[in-house]
C-alpha cells in the first residue's frame, strides 16, 4: 500500500477515535506521528490540499500522564485520551526539492507558499559527517542539547549508508528518461538546464548502464528506447542536442509512455528508474495525479521501477511532483543553476544509482520517564503507523549510496530526570534478497545538557538553522526558535569557519527571506558547491 493509501486510512480512522477529537480541540499535534500511529492534528487539519503548520504540543499524545504527589503515573486517564504510546515511526524521505525550490523562489523576490515548505527536505539538504556503516544496512547516530528555556531540547536522529564505490562493482542502471518540452519549458533555467544535465549524466553513466528517453508536450514520443551506453554515446547526445519546446503540458502521456518504454526495457538484476524532468505545470490529458499514480505504483509492484523527480522552472508544481515520487518509492529534488544540475548528475545521480534499502522506516522510542512532550519536525506525509513498522508489506523509502537522513525532534524532559530519552531503529529491506534488517541507537539526558548554540556543535546548529526557517516560513512556533535574523548570522558564523559555500546560500536564502517578511512582521529573535565542502 502506498503512503498516500496509507495516509487517507489513517484519516478514517482518526475520524472515529474519540482520542483525536480531544486532541483537535486542544489544537495539538506530536510531529509526524500521534500515539498508535494516528495522524498529527496538523496534519489532519491540511486535509487533502496544502500543510498547516503544527503547532507545538501541549498535552494528550507525546505529554506523560499526570502524576501523584509521590511522582508516581496515574493509571487513570480521562477515556478519550488515553496514555500514548510514545512511539514516532515514518517513512525515510532523501527529498530535497522543498529547500531548493524556497531558495529559487526567495532569490526572485517572493516567499515561498507554505505548503510548499517541507521541513525535513531542508534538514536533510545538507549532510552532516555521520560515521558510515562498514556493511550495506545504516549507521544510527543520535545526539541533541538544550533548546531554549523550559526544558525543551533538540534531538537528532541521523542515518547514514555507505558510500558507492565508483570504480567498484555495482548493479548495471537502466534509467528511462521522461523529459518535458512543453511551451513553458522554453523559459531560461528550463529546458536548456535539462539538457545539460542529460549531457552531464551521459558522460558519467558505465558502458554498461542503459538509457531509454521520452518527450512530451501535448503528446508522448519515445525519442530512444532503453540502449546499453557504451558506443552509443554519441546517438544520445544527439538526440539530447534535438530536443527544442512546442506546446502544452500533458505529464500523464509523457509518464504513461515513459513506463512503457521502462517495462519494454526492464533488465532483472538492474536498477531500473524513470526519471522525469519537468516543471509538472500539468495542463492536458489527466491533469490530476489519480490516473498516473495508478500505473506508477503498478510498475512498482511488479517490477521494481523506481521514480525520480527533478524538478525545474521559477513556476513549478511542487505537490504533483511529489505525489508522483511518493507513489514510485523515489525521491525528488530542484534545480535552477548548471551548479546545481552538476550536483545532481555528475555528483549524486551515478553514485546513489546503487541501492542501499527499500521500504526503509524508522521507529523512534521515548522513555515516558524522562520525557515529557516530543514532536517530529516535519515528515508529516510519510508516517507510518507505529504497527506497520514491521510490516514489510507497507511501503517504505528507498535509500542509495552515501546518503544520510536526518530527523530532528523538539522534546521537553522532565524536570530533574535523568537516564534514557530515546532509541531509534530503522528498518529496511535488502535491494536484491529483500531479507529484512534492523539497527539501533540511543541517547540519554547527560547527551542533553549543552546549548545547542554553545560552541562545537556546528553540525547540530546547522540542522537546527534549516529546521527552524522551515518552520518559520510555514508559521510554525518551534520552541526555542530564535529569530530570522539570528538564524543568518549563525548560519554565516557556521559558513566562516567551515568555509561552505552551501551554508553560505543558506545564510543568504535566511536573510532573503526575512528582508522580504519586513521588520512589522519579522518574529523577536534573541537578539556553489566546492570540493570537500563538509556540508554538500
Amino acid at each position: 500500500m502506498a503512503r498516500q493509501d496509507k495516509a487517507a486510512a489513517g484519516r478514517r480512522r482518526a475520524r472515529f477515535s474519540a482520542t483525536v477529537a480531544a486532541l483537535l480541540a486542544a489544537g495539538l499535534a506530536v510531529g509526524g506521528c500521534g500515539a498508535g500511529g494516528e495522524r498529527s492534528s496538523a496534519d489532519r487539519a491540511k486535509g487533502e490540499g496544502g500543510r498547516t503548520a503544527p503547532a507545538v504540543p501541549d498535552g494528550g499524545a507525546g505529554t506523560v500522564a499526570p502524576e501523584d504527589a509521590d511522582g508516581a503515573a496515574r493509571d487513570r486517564q480521562p477515556s478519550a485520551r488515553p496514555a500514548p504510546d510514545y512511539l514516532s515511526t515514518f517513512a525515510l524521505d532523501v527529498d530535497t526539492a522543498s529547500y531548493g525550490y524556497a531558495r529559487r523562489t526567495l532569490s526572485e523576490g517572493r516567499l515561498p507558499d507554505p505548503a510548499t515548505v517541507r521541513p525535513e527536505e531542508f534538514v536533510n539538504s545538507f549532510r552532516p559527517d555521520y560515521p558510515r556503516p562498514e556493511d550495506n544496512g545504516f549507521s544510527v547516530t543520535l545526539d541533541g542539547a538544550r533548546a531554549g528555556q523550559d526544558g525543551w531540547s533538540l534531538v537528532r536522529v541521523g542515518l547514514a549508508t555507505r558510500a558507492a564505490d565508483r570504480s567498484g562493482e555495482r548493479p548495471p542502471a537502466a534509467l528511462t528518461f521522461v523529459v518535458d518540452v512543453s511551451g513553458s519549458m522554453a523559459e531560461p533555467g528550463r529546458l536548456d538546464l535539462v539538457k545539460e544535465s542529460l549531457g552531464l549524466l551521459a558522460d558519467e553513466l558505465r558502458d554498461d548502464d542503459s538509457i531509454g528517453l521520452v518527450t512530451f508536450s501535448d503528446q508522448a514520443e519515445t525519442r530512444l528506447p532503453l540502449t546499453r551506453v557504451g558506443d552509443a554515446r554519441g546517438r544520445i547526445r544527439e538526440v539530447v542536442d534535438s530536443l527544442a519546446t512546442s506546446s502544452s503540458t500533458n505529464v500523464e502521456a509523457g509518464v504513461r509512455t515513459g513506463y512503457d518504454v521502462a517495462v519494454e526495457g526492464h533488465r532483472e538484476g538492474a536498477t531500473n528508474r524513470v526519471v522525469l524532468l519537468s516543471d509538472a505545470l500539468a495542463n492536458t490529458g489527466a491533469t490530476g495525479a489519480g490516473t498516473i499514480l495508478e500505473r506508477i505504483d503498478a510498475e512498482r509492484k511488479r517490477y521494481g521501477i523506481t521514480l525520480f523527480g527533478v524538478g525545474v522552472g521559477s513556476d513549478y508544481g511542487d505537490a504533483f511532483m511529489e505525489q508522483l515520487a511518493d507513489r514510485g518509492d523515489g525521491q525528488t529534488t530542484y534545480v535552477s543553476t548548471s551548479a546545481q544540475a552538476r550536483k545532481v548528475f555528475v555528483d549524486q545521480l551515478p553514485a546513489h544509482v546503487e541501492l542501499r534499502a527499500r521500504d526503509a522506516k524508522a521507529q523512534v522510542s521515548f522513555d515516558r520517564r524522562t520525557v515529557e512532550r516530543f514532536r517530529l519536525i516535519g515528515y508529516e506525509n510519510r508516517e507510518v503507523a507505529d504497527e506497520d513498522f514491521r510490516n514489510d508489506r507497507v511501503d517504505g523509502g528507498e535509500v542509495g549510496a552515501g546518503h544520510t537522513v536526518t530527523a530532528l525532534y523538539a522534546v521537553r524532559t522532565r524536570s530533574g530526570a535523568t537516564g534514557p530519552v530515546a532509541t531509534a531503529t530503522v528498518r529496511w529491506l535488502d535491494p536484491a534478497t529483500r531479507a529484512p534488517h534492523e539497527r539501533s541507537g540511543s541517547v540519554g539526558t547527560a547527551a542533553l545538557s549543552g546549548d545547542v548554540w554553545g560552541g562545537g556543535h556546528d553540525s547540530l546548529q546547522l540542522t537546527a538553522i534549516t529546521a527552524y526557517f522551515a518552520d518559520d516560513l510555514r508559521g510554525g512556533d518551534l520552541p526555542g526558535a530564535p529569530g530570522l535574523p539570528v538564524l543568518a548570522e549563525r548560519a554565516e558564523s557556521i559558513a566562516g569557519r567551515s568555509g561552505s559555500a552551501v551554508v553560505r546560500e543558506l545564510a543568504e536564502a535566511v536573510r532573503q527571506a526575512d528582508r522580504l517578511r519586513g521588520p512589522a512582521e519579522a518574529p523577536a529573535g534573541e537578539g556553489e558547491l566546492k570540493s570537500g565542502d563538509p556540508y554538500s
